[in-house]
C-alpha cells in the first residue's frame, strides 16, 4: 500500500476527476468525506461536468469545483490526482493535472498513464464478493494511505427544503436510463393514490428534461429542474419512491426512507446507501413486479423508518 497521502506537504493539492452520471458523483462524496476527516488540511478539487457540479456544491469537503478541461486542472497545481471515472478523456485530464502523483483503478482503460495504480476494491477491502459503488470509490482513498474506517452516507447540501410545497410530500422519480430499468406509468401511478389516501402524503413527480410526465397530470409535476432545486425538494420530503436512477442516490443522501425498484440493474452495486431503504428486485422484466408486492415494501418501509 503507499503513502502517498502521507508523503503530502501540509496544505498540499488533491483534484478528484468524477466528471458525470449523477448517481456516481453522489456516491464518490463519502470518499471525499472520509479524505478531509484524514487530513482535513488538504485543498480538495473536483473535476465534473457542469451539469451535475450542483452535488457537490456547499459540500465542505470540496474546496473548489472545475471543468473538465485541462487548463482548469494546470491551474489548480494539484500534487495528486485520482481518477475514480476510469474513462480515456477523464485519463488523458489526470495526466494533463501535472500532478506529482496521478492515481487510477489498474483496470481502468489507459492504467499506464497512472504512476499509482489502485487494485480492486476486494482486494483493498480483503473481501470475495460483488461491493456497492461506494465501497468502490471510497476504497480508492483506503490505498492511497487513508487508515480502513466506516464508510458514511453520502452528503449532499441545499439552502432550502421543500421548494415552498405545503405539508408532507412523498417524491416519486418513475424514469430511468433505459427501458429496462423503468417500472410503468400505471404502476407509479397506483403507488401515487396509496401515498395520498393511505398515507397522508402529496406525490411529487420529478422529470428530467425530456421526459413524458403527461401520465401523470394529475398530480404536481416538477420537469426539468435545476439540480440545486431538486436538493431542495428532496431535503424537505418524507419519502422518496422511483426506479434506480440518480435521484433516488440524491434522497438517500438526506437520510429519506427509500424505494426502490429494480429492473436490469444490480442493487448489489447500486442499492441506497446507508439510509432506510427498500429494495424490489424484478424476476423477469421489470414490467412484471406487481402493485401490491411495492405496496407491501413500502408498508415494511413505514415500521422500519
Amino acid at each position: 500500500m503507499p503513502d502517498a497521502l502521507q508523503r503530502l506537504p501540509g496544505g498540499a493539492r488533491v483534484v478528484v476527476v468524477r466528471l458525470r452520471s449523477l448517481g456516481d458523483c453522489v456516491l464518490t462524496t463519502p470518499a471525499l468525506e472520509i479524505l478531509k476527516q484524514f487530513r482535513p488540511d488538504l485543498r480538495t478539487a473536483v473535476v465534473v461536468e457542469d451539469r451535475f457540479a450542483p452535488v457537490f456544491e456547499g459540500n465542505p469537503d470540496v474546496n473548489a469545483i472545475l471543468p473538465p478541461v485541462a487548463s482548469a486542472l494546470r491551474g489548480w497545481k494539484p500534487d495528486l490526482c485520482i481518477n475514480l471515472h476510469g474513462g480515456m478523456r477523464s485519463a488523458v485530464l489526470t495526466v494533463a493535472s501535472g500532478g506529482r502523483f496521478r492515481a487510477g483503478f489498474a483496470h481502468f482503460r489507459a492504467s499506464r498513464l497512472y504512476n499509482l495504480r489502485i487494485p480492486t476494491a476486494q482486494t483493498i477491502l480483503s473481501v470475495d464478493r460483488k461491493v456497492h459503488t461506494a465501497e468502490h470509490l471510497a476504497s480508492a482513498v483506503f490505498w492511497l494511505g487513508v487508515p480502513r474506517c466506516e464508510i458514511p452516507r453520502a452528503r449532499l447540501f441545499a439552502h432550502d427544503a421543500g421548494l415552498g410545497l405545503p405539508g408532507p410530500y412523498a417524491v416519486l422519480h418513475p424514469f430511468a436510463t433505459g427501458p429496462g430499468k423503468a417500472w410503468p406509468a400505471s404502476g407509479f401511478l397506483a403507488i401515487a393514490s396509496h401515498l395520498r389516501s393511505a398515507l397522508g402524503l402529496d406525490p411529487v413527480f420529478i422529470a428530467g428534461p425530456g421526459d413524458d410526465t403527461h401520465p401523470f397530470a394529475e398530480y404536481r409535476c416538477i420537469e426539468g429542474a435545476p439540480l440545486a432545486d431538486v436538493k431542495s425538494l428532496l431535503r424537505g420530503a418524507t419519502l422518496f419512491v422511483g426506479n434506480d436512477s440518480g435521484p433516488a442516490h440524491m434522497a438517500a443522501a438526506f437520510g429519506l426512507p427509500v424505494l426502490v425498484i429494480f429492473g436490469t440493474s444490480d442493487p448489489l452495486i447500486w442499492a441506497p446507501w446507508r439510509t432506510v431503504s427498500q429494495v424490489i428486485v424484478a424476476r423477469g422484466p421489470i414490467e412484471a413486479v406487481a402493485v401490491d408486492e411495492v405496496i407491501e415494501a413500502l408498508e415494511r418501509l413505514r415500521v422500519a423508518a
